[in-house]
């Protein structure tokens, strides 16, 4: 616990930081690398939630059911990789989340590009990616206190892949554009428009053929462990 709300509070004191002086202090805008910040920032929070799933994981039953679903959305990944942005593993890392809770909805998340991209190609996208389908895992958990029906749970994955899109284009905007104005941010994000569309078609799909079940299915192995939620 400690650990990860140092790894946060650096994420708040150097984001909040440089954003500061970068508009007290412009000339600051030439000396930083933007990208450099972003990769730094991204480690921060991953290794503050993976520090967290230390205290959160009771059992090594818990730790081996999250390799698990970590090893599951890698193998959906994978065989659709040459459809672009067709990526069912948002569908399984949202399930993950919504039963299992936001630690593990983001490990499993961040886990799943890591591993994944060893095959498909590793490369400063990895670290956007890891955070954004982590981010997917993590507020999938807040949606719990609802009974999602068939309809809901395709808005959501909709709602997802266009969410997935918008992270990871920020940090494709910050690691790779230049200069960094708002008519960059548009154009990266419209460059993207169709692989979005595909994403959210694909996440449709899953979620309305396999959604409810799937969620009924991990339901009933999450009542044979003692979970806890963080």
């Amino acid at each position: 616990m400690k650990k990860s709300r140092i790894c946060l509070s650096l994420v708040l004191l150097i984001g909040v930081g440089f954003a500061v002086c970068s508009v007290f202090f412009p000339v600051i805008n030439s000396l930083v690398s933007w990208g450099v910040l972003a990769i730094l920032l991204s480690v921060l929070i991953i290794l503050a939630f993976f520090f967290q799933f230390e205290s959160v994981a009771l059992s090594s039953k818990e730790i081996a059911l999250v390799s698990t679903l970590t090893a599951m959305s890698v193998v959906l990944r994978i065989p659709f990789s040459a459809v672009p942005s067709f990526q069912p593993c948002t569908f399984l890392i949202l399930c993950t989340g919504y039963v299992f809770g936001p630690v593990a909805g983001f490990m499993v998340g961040a886990m799943t590009p890591l591993i994944s991209n060893f095959l498909l190609g590793q490369g400063p996208w990895t670290l956007g990616q890891m955070l954004a389908w982590g981010m997917i895992g993590y507020f999938a958990a807040y949606l719990s206190r609802f009974k999602l029906s068939r309809r809901s749970l395709v808005s959501i994955g909709i709602i997802a892949a266009y969410g997935f899109g918008l992270l990871v284009n920020v940090y494709f905007w910050l690691y790779f554009a230049y200069p960094l104005t708002l008519n960059t941010l548009i154009l990266a994000q419209l460059a993207s428009f169709w692989f979005d569309a595909f994403h959210a078609i694909g996440n449709a799909v899953f979620f309305g053929l396999f959604g409810v079940k799937v969620i009924e299915i991990l339901k009933r192995y999450k009542r044979r462990f003692t979970w806890k939620y963080s």
